[in-house]
């Protein structure tokens, strides 16, 4: 693995992976977390704005067709922390794919009549996150799990502020946020030549950054129990807890407790709550620690009638982690080895991976991920099931 930092701050990482294809990803570091209450959503609407046409490329068919008329995949993606664009494309297409990727993040047109358009197609997908459960029950969770992170609230933004949005705020944040010290690009695959490329092609210039805000969010104090009416026949529930960022020591005992309660169909909240019980069908854990938050959930599709059943045996299993054993952690520990390592075969994957570690703090760190969950220990868990598993935020989205 290589890693170059450019004389315009522009950070790259180079990770040799044999085949046919390649793996071209830039992460601006900028997400919905940074966002300013006026602001609420901009940063996902920027993500789609940056498809719709560049100088060289001016609508969104011309830019696309460059990368699906080879047989590439063309994507993007905006998460609370960072915005990703990524091509995926045979190695001997690898000039093309640095070419309308930097295109596309150096000479966007912004145009007005494309915004226009955008605008509705972004809120038609807000109300379609809305409109299913599946989806609504995180969003839900979120608002009322965090008081003052702006993790509270959904990446996708407010309707009613997008749809003021005009192209003059629109194209400042993009110049204040899209520079190249505040920028990383991944490629994963074998193209030796790949440094020579990014120099000459991404060639915008540093400028000063923003500082970040710094948000402190208090522990909470007691439990929590919202619930939202809809038209539907299940109960879609989430149990979740504040935990800690990525680069705190608990984030590795909370990936070792999501193993245990959450993999597949041999994790206890699955056995118990499926298994044995037949109260739920889809059924399990999520672990998120973030650059500047983190949180654990569990959730479970269950019979309006079910609700607190399901939610007492799944805090029975939560308060089952204080008398946990070697083999249960064990087993946890080569499942996470396992999945992660199978994961990083994905060429997108590990792409993905690289970006993350480098914004955490360093890419270096990745190298040392599976080290630290396999010093975990059942006295590391029973500590932190007892210090974050307690006062929870429930949320339930019930058929009427």
């Amino acid at each position: 693995m290589q890693k170059v930092v450019f004389p315009n701050g522009l950070t790259a990482i180079y990770a040799p992976k044999p085949g046919k294809s390649v793996v071209l990803e830039i992460m601006s570091k900028i997400g919905s977390n940074d966002e300013k209450p006026p602001e609420q959503g901009i940063t996902h609407f920027i993500e789609h704005m940056l498809f719709e046409g560049t100088k060289k490329w001016p609508t969104n068919r011309l830019l696309s067709n460059q990368i699906e008329r080879i047989g590439g995949d063309f994507n993007a993606y905006t998460t609370s922390e960072r915005t990703c664009f990524y091509i995926k494309a045979l190695q001997k297409h690898f000039p093309l794919a640095v070419e309308v990727l930097a295109d596309m993040i150096q000479q966007p047109l912004f145009e007005e009549a494309y915004l226009k358009k955008e605008r509705h197609i972004v809120i038609k997908e807000i109300d379609l996150m809305n409109d299913e459960p599946k989806y609504y029950q995180w969003i839900l969770l979120l608002r009322h799990l965090f008081q003052k992170h702006p993790a509270q609230f959904p990446t996708y933004g407010n309707k009613k502020i997008l749809r003021r949005l005009t192209r003059l705020p629109v194209l400042r944040y993009f110049q204040k946020h899209y520079r190249p010290n505040n920028m990383v690009i991944a490629i994963v695959g074998n193209v030796p030549h790949w440094k020579e490329l990014i120099r000459t092609n991404f060639v915008f210039l540093r400028k000063p950054l923003s500082r970040k805000r710094q948000v402190s969010e208090p522990q909470a104090t007691r439990s929590i129990f919202v619930k939202t009416k809809r038209d539907i026949a299940n109960a879609y529930l989430v149990i979740g807890f504040k935990t800690v960022p990525h680069l705190h020591a608990d984030a590795y005992v909370l990936e070792v407790i999501n193993g245990i309660l959450g993999r597949g169909q041999s994790g206890r909240m699955f056995t118990e709550l499926r298994g044995k019980q037949g109260l739920a069908y889809d059924v399990g854990t999520q672990h998120i620690a973030e650059v500047t938050y983190g949180f654990f959930a569990v959730y479970a599709t269950v019979d309006k009638k079910n609700v607190g059943l399901v939610k007492d045996l799944a805090l029975q299993e939560l308060e089952k982690l204080k008398e946990i054993t070697w083999l249960d952690v064990k087993e946890a520990q080569d499942y996470i080895e396992g999945s992660y390592y199978l994961g990083m075969d994905d060429g997108q994957k590990l792409a993905d991976q690289l970006l993350f570690w480098e914004q955490v703090r360093d890419v270096g760190l990745m190298q040392h991920y599976i080290e630290k969950i396999k010093i975990v220990t059942p006295a590391d868990v029973k500590r932190v099931a007892e210090k974050y598993f307690k006062n929870p935020t429930i949320a339930a989205v019930e058929g009427k």
